[in-house]
C-alpha cells in the first residue's frame, strides 16, 4: 500500500522524558469545559497545562523543548472504537480489493494479479478479500469466470467487504465437501446460510455460519505474517492520526501478534482487545477469561471486555440481520444469534467481573434485544460505571432510541456507511419494511435523545480515515449527490468528539485518553487545515502532518 511508503519514522510508545511546549496552534481539546486553546505543555508524556502560550510556558521549566505548530490545527489523538487492526494489517500485505472492484471484469483482473504476485496465496488456496457486496448478485457470472480454465484446479475464496459473506469456486467446494448431499443433510433452518439452487446444489455463495466449511480448508495465517500485519496496522493507523483503538474480534494468534509487537517496542498505540463470546455457549466466556489471564500485563494492551454478535448483515442476498419485520423477498426476519435470556445472563456476569460487553447489532430486532440485555444487567447490578456498547446500529426502532442514555449504552457508529449508494439503498430498500427504512443510521435522532455516539471504521471493512467518515456523517451524500435521509446528519464538531473522548469511553479509558487536558496522556494529531471551519469537501481530504503518542512523534509526513 502506498500509504506505508509515506511513513517518515516509527518509535516505540515510551513517554518523552522531559518537558516540551507546543505553541502557536489552533487546538481543539475535546474537553467541553475548555474546547479551544493555543498551546499545550507536556512533561514525561503527560499533559501539564492547556491554554495560552503564556500559561503553557509558565507550567514548565526554561529548558522545555518548544515546538511551533505554525498555526496548524492540533487535535487529541484520534480513537477508533471498532477496528480489526491486525486483520487490516494482514490485508495490507495480502490481496484486499478494498471494496474498489467495479464489475466482474475488474474482479477477474484483480484475482489474476493476486495469483500472479502471490499476495493472495494462503498455502495453495487463492484468497481475495474486500469484495463489494454488489458482486454477489452476479453469481452466475462468478461461476462462469472462476470454475474453468486457470481456476479449474485452483481453489479460490472471495470474501465480502462486510466480513460476513463470501463465495467459493467449484475447486474449493469440492475440497470442502460442500455439495448437494451436504446441503440435503442439513436441517432446513441451516440451509439459509448457503446459496443453493432448486435441486439443493450450492452455487458458492455463503453467509456467516455457511462460510465455515470452506474456511476450514484455508491454511491459517502464520505467526510471522500476523506479527507483520500488526506492525503494518500500527504504522498505517498512525499515519491517519489514530493513536488508540478497540479491536473487537481477537483470538490467541491476534493477541500473540500484539504481544510480540509490544515486546519488540513497536506497539506505539493503546489497544483494547475483545475476544468473541457466544452467549449460548458458556465455555466461550471461560475461554475469554483464560485469554485475559494469559495476555495480561502487556504494555499498551488490555482485555477490558468481550464482544458478542447479535445478528449478521442486512444487504441482499445475505439478509441475516435480525429485523422486527420480515424481508419482502423471503418473508423471513433474519437471525438473532443468541437467546435473549442467555445474553442478559452474560451481561450480568461480565459486569460483575469488571468486563464490559460490546455487541454487534445491525437489525432493529438485534438492537432491541441487546438493549434488553443491558437493561437486565443494570437492574441486577446497578450502575457499575462500566460502559455497554452496541456497534453498527444500522436500523433502530424509534422507541428504542431513547433507551441508550438512561442505560448508559454507547453507540459505536460507522457513519462512513451512511451514504446514499448501492449498499444502503439498492441492496436494502426493496427488501426492508417501508416504515423501517427511514430509520437507517439514525444518528441525529440518537444525539437529540442524549445518546453518546463514538466514531468507528470496522476497518478493513471500510477505510479508517476519520475525516472521510466525518464528511459522510455531516453530509450523508452518495457519489451521485443524493442524500441518505437528510434529517439524520451530524454536525462536524460533534463528530470530532465522537472520534476522541466518546471513543475513549467505549474503551473505558476516558480518564487517560480522548481529550487534551491536564493529567492525560500527550496523544495528539497535527493536521494540515482547520477541520472545524473549512467546507466539508475540503475537510474530507485532510492530511495528517504528525501523530504524537505519550509525548513522542510516532509519525510525521514527509
Amino acid at each position: 500500500m502506498g500509504c506505508l511508503a509515506c511513513l517518515a519514522f516509527m518509535t516505540p510508545i515510551a513517554a518523552f522524558a522531559g518537558e516540551q511546549i507546543l505553541v502557536n496552534g489552533h487546538v481543539f481539546t475535546a474537553n467541553p469545559r475548555q474546547a479551544y486553546a493555543e498551546a499545550v505543555s507536556v512533561r514525561d508524556g503527560r499533559i501539564v497545562a492547556v491554554g495560552t502560550r503564556t500559561e503553557a510556558t509558565a507550567s514548565v521549566g526554561a529548558d522545555a523543548v518548544v515546538t511551533d505548530l505554525g498555526g496548524q490545527t492540533l487535535l487529541p489523538g484520534l480513537i477508533d472504537s471498532h477496528v480489526h487492526a491486525v486483520f487490516g494489517g494482514i490485508g495490507l500485505l495480502s490481496a484486499d480489493a478494498r471494496n474498489d472492484i467495479a464489475d466482474i471484469a475488474a474482479l477477474e483482473a484483480f484475482v489474476a494479479e493476486a495469483k500472479r504476485s502471490g499476495r493472495g496465496m494462503n498455502g495453495d488456496v487463492l484468497v481475495v478479500t474486500g469484495v463489494p457486496l454488489g458482486i454477489w448478485s452476479q453469481n452466475a457470472a462468478l461461476n462462469e469466470r472462476f470454475n474453468g480454465g486457470t481456476y479449474a484446479g485452483q481453489p479460490l475464496f472471495l470474501r465480502g467487504m462486510d466480513g460476513h459473506t463470501g463465495w467459493s469456486n467449484a475447486a474449493l467446494r469440492k475440497r470442502a465437501g460442500l455439495d448437494k448431499s451436504f446441503i440435503a443433510g442439513l436441517p432446513e433452518e441451516k440451509r439459509k446460510y448457503y446459496g443453493i439452487g432448486d435441486d439443493l446444489t450450492p452455487n458458492g455463495f455463503a453467509v456467516d455460519e455457511g462460510l465455515e466449511i470452506v474456511e476450514k480448508q484455508i491454511p491459517p495465517v502464520d505467526a510471522r505474517k500476523s506479527a507483520a500485519g500488526a506492525r503494518a496496522a500500527v504504522e498505517y493507523l498512525h499515519s491517519l492520526g489514530i493513536t488508540s483503538w478497540l479491536d473487537p474480534w481477537v483470538d490467541e494468534s491476534t493477541l500473540a501478534a500484539y504481544r510480540d509487537l509490544a515486546a519488540a517496542g513497536g506497539l506505539s498505540a493503546r489497544v483494547a482487545a475483545l475476544p468473541v463470546v457466544r452467549p449460548d455457549d458458556p465455555q466461550s466466556f471461560k475461554d475469554a477469561l483464560a485469554l485475559r489471564e494469559k495476555f495480561g500485563g502487556i504494555a499498551n494492551l488490555s482485555i477490558p471486555g468481550v464482544k458478542v454478535f447479535a445478528d449478521g448483515v442486512v444487504e441482499y442476498p445475505s439478509q441475516s440481520a435480525a429485523m422486527t419485520r420480515p424481508y419482502a423477498n423471503t418473508g423471513k426476519t433474519g437471525d438473532l444469534l443468541f437467546k435473549p435470556e442467555k445474553f442478559a445472563k452474560l451481561c450480568i456476569e461480565a459486569d460483575k467481573l469488571g468486563l464490559f460487553v460490546h455487541t454487534h447489532a445491525i437489525g432493529d430486532l438485534a438492537v432491541h434485544e441487546a438493549l434488553n440485555g443491558y437493561e437486565a444487567m443494570r437492574e441486577a447490578n446497578g450502575d457499575s460505571g462500566l460502559p455497554g456498547s452496541i456497534t453498527h446500529l444500522q436500523f433502530i426502532r424509534p422507541d428504542d432510541i431513547g433507551r441508550f442514555k438512561p442505560l448508559g449504552v454507547l453507540a459505536s457508529y460507522q457513519l462512513l456507511w451512511a451514504a446514499y449508494g448501492i449498499d444502503s439503498v439498492d441492496l436494502v430498500k426493496p427488501y426492508v419494511a417501508e416504515d423501517i427504512f427511514p430509520w437507517q443510521y439514525p444518528a441525529r435522532s440518537m444525539l437529540e435523545s442524549g445518546a453518546v455516539i463514538a466514531g468507528a471504521s470496522d476497518w478493513p471493512v471500510s477505510t479508517p480515515d476519520v475525516f472521510k467518515a466525518i464528511y459522510q456523517a455531516e453530509t450523508r451524500k452518495g457519489e451521485t449527490g443524493e442524500v441518505l435521509i437528510a434529517g439524520q446528519v451530524v454536525p462536524r464538531e460533534l463528530m470530532l468528539y465522537a472520534y476522541t473522548i466518546n471513543a475513549a469511553r467505549v474503551m473505558n479509558q476516558e480518564d487517560v485518553i480522548g481529550s487534551i487536558e491536564p493529567g492525560k496522556a500527550a496523544d495528539f494529531v497535527l493536521v494540515d487545515r482547520d477541520v472545524l471551519t473549512v467546507p466539508a469537501e475540503q475537510m474530507r481530504d485532510t492530511k495528517v502532518l504528525g501523530t504524537m503518542v505519550a509525548g513522542d512523534w510516532v509519525y510525521r509526513a514527509n
